[in-house]
């Protein structure tokens, strides 16, 4: 693990592997830290150098400072060009779920010359409602996300995830509840004024989409619509797979990683 200063606040990442391989960004979901991608490393550092971070308030990153009220893509997409300079590469693979798959659009849309490839799982280029979302962002504030993770945490994995990892729901309940509660409620606000459907047409980066069968955040539609926006190839959907297949599934995950940018 280490650390970045960047823009007034503190950013913990993973820089791991051969400098000699091409690097590749993992962008973790809302909620998360970068430990979903744990389980892939064995697997992706034989063909990648790879580098993971914490979002704004997850995980072992510092919160947003209080001196600003808003968090766009723009922002996270930074701190992602920040991470690539820190591992010296000019160009890298990217991989985002859910939020960190609105991340991968903002890069794509307005930094395409630095991206080597995008791969967007569990996302859409609009997600869920503003209604929703401000919603969410306005309770995380009043509950905590102690509280708001006993109903939101069931919702990332599918039943045989579940079944085969009894304690999966409670782990993560932990490790959500200890999020920075303002960063949270202002990434649920920027996803709720998110819509790359105009700035995504005829984008000029491969790109590779991915989502599961039993996703109830981001569904298939979702990832269907994206690529109806995009011109991408239809989504590779996962069977019995939720919102997180770098969990549920890290093989397989892997596997199609190699098959698309390999």
């Amino acid at each position: 693990m280490a650390f970045l200063k960047h823009r007034n606040r503190t950013i913990c990442y993973r820089l791991l592997g051969d400098s000699e391989k091409p690097l590749i960004i993992l962008a973790h979901p809302l909620g998360m830290t970068q430990g979903v991608w744990d389980d892939m490393l064995p697997a992706l550092l034989g063909k990648f150098r790879v580098l993971t971070w914490d979002l704004p308030g997850h995980g072992a990153s510092s919160s947003w400072p209080e001196e600003s009220d808003e968090i766009k893509p723009e922002d996270l997409a930074q701190e992602a060009i920040a991470l690539a300079r820190v591992a010296g590469a000019d160009h890298f693979h990217f991989v985002g779920t859910s939020i960190g798959g609105a991340i991968g659009q903002q890069l794509v849309s307005e930094h395409s010359e630095k991206l080597l490839s995008a791969t967007l799982t569990n996302t859409g280029a609009v997600i869920g409602t503003p209604e929703a979302w401000n919603a969410r962002s306005t309770n995380v504030l009043k509950l905590g996300l102690s509280a708001m993770a006993v109903d939101i945490v069931p919702r990332w994995f599918g039943p045989a995830a579940c079944q085969q990892q009894p304690a999966l729901i409670e782990g993560w309940r932990v490790i959500m509840g200890r999020g920075d509660d303002r960063s949270y409620a202002l990434l649920c606000t920027m996803l709720g004024q998110a819509d790359f459907r105009d700035q995504l047409r005829e984008p000029a980066v491969s790109l590779h989409l991915i989502g599961g069968s039993e996703d109830v955040a981001t569904p298939p539609d979702t990832l269907k619509a994206l690529a109806d926006v995009t011109g991408a190839a239809g989504p590779i959907i996962l069977e019995e797979i939720g919102h997180v297949p770098s969990v549920e599934c890290p093989e397989k995950f892997s596997q199609i990683l190699f098959r698309s940018l390999i």
